[in-house]
């Protein structure tokens, strides 16, 4: 297993729609495992294949939930459906998304309440989940990935205007930029976290459990 860098967004993979697997065959299970690999490595909820440079149509994900999910799982070809986002302006405490292709940033974003996946395991079997709460926002943030659209494609008003002008101020949109987890130091600050348990002797809160509006990364 790799861990690999993770594009930014300005990669022209992350910018258009992701091709479907034809067969399930050792190379995609080479490039599953770098997956679960580097999302680890990045401390990521969720990781879609073109986050790696693969414009394929699989994502993974680490999460726990209440809904009989698996915690740990990847997706070949899927499919995602879900409620319609609720009306109104997002909360910027409780609904804010975060991306590992756009590094250390987070905004806030509606959402559908549950969406529902289907598509294939590893092993070419069929697989069926519905999903509430985060563990659906995160399956509608990783889909979006697989369809060309990072979340912050998805911002509107002020929220467009910030994330607009983040990107701009830290030199992304232009092809050819990465970032490489445990090698680099972690943009969402788990590394000061650490650092900080790390003083005080404790040991830090364990890795991956429900997602947090700074921990959803997709």
């Amino acid at each position: 297993m790799t861990i690999r860098p993770i594009t930014i967004t300005g990669e022209p993979v992350l910018h258009r729609r992701a091709e479907p697997v034809e067969v399930i065959d050792d190379g995609i299970r080479e490039l599953v495992a770098d997956m679960f690999e580097t999302m680890d490595a990045a401390r990521g909820v969720g990781l879609a294949a073109p986050q790696v440079g693969v414009g394929l149509r699989i994502f993974t994900w680490q999460m726990d939930n209440r809904d009989g999910i698996p915690a740990r799982g990847v997706v070949i070809n899927p499919f995602v459906t879900s409620s319609k986002p609720p009306v109104g302006d997002p909360d910027p405490h409780d609904e804010s998304e975060g991306c590992l292709s756009v590094p250390g940033e987070s905004f806030p974003l509606r959402r559908g309440e549950t969406a529902t996946l289907t598509g294939l395991d590893l092993d070419g079997n069929e697989i069926s989940y519905s999903a509430t709460g985060w563990f659906a926002r995160m399956f509608q943030h990783e889909y979006d990935h697989l369809n060309g659209f990072l979340y912050v494609d998805r911002l509107q008003g002020k929220w467009a205007r910030k994330a607009k002008k983040a990107v701009k101020s830290q030199g992304w949109g232009t092809p050819g930029q990465t970032w490489m987890p445990g090698t680099d130091r972690d943009p969402f600050g788990h590394d000061d976290v650490d650092e900080e348990s790390e003083d005080f002797g404790t040991v830090p809160e364990g890795g991956h459990t429900e997602a947090t509006e700074d921990e959803l990364a997709r």
